[in-house]
């Protein structure tokens, strides 16, 4: 490899917001996740319904099913 062209590589630490770590190597010395392997709905089977500015509730308003008129 070529000297002086490759960014600094550093051991550090991959921290979730549930409180899992994970060790690893990176060009960035802190990594804050807010979903990881642990915690994450599609490896825990639970759902985990995550909303920012009430878009699921804009989508069930939108797409509701409104009464028949005869």
């Amino acid at each position: 490899m070529k000297k002086g062209i490759h960014p600094e590589y550093f051991e550090t630490t991959i921290s979730c917001a549930c409180g899992a770590k994970y060790p690893t190597r990176s060009t960035k010395k802190d990594i804050r996740v807010e979903i990881c392997a642990a915690c994450h709905p599609f490896f825990t089977g639970k759902s985990k319904l995550v909303d920012t500015a009430g878009r699921v509730e804009k989508f069930r308003q939108k797409y509701a099913r409104k009464p028949r008129r005869n």
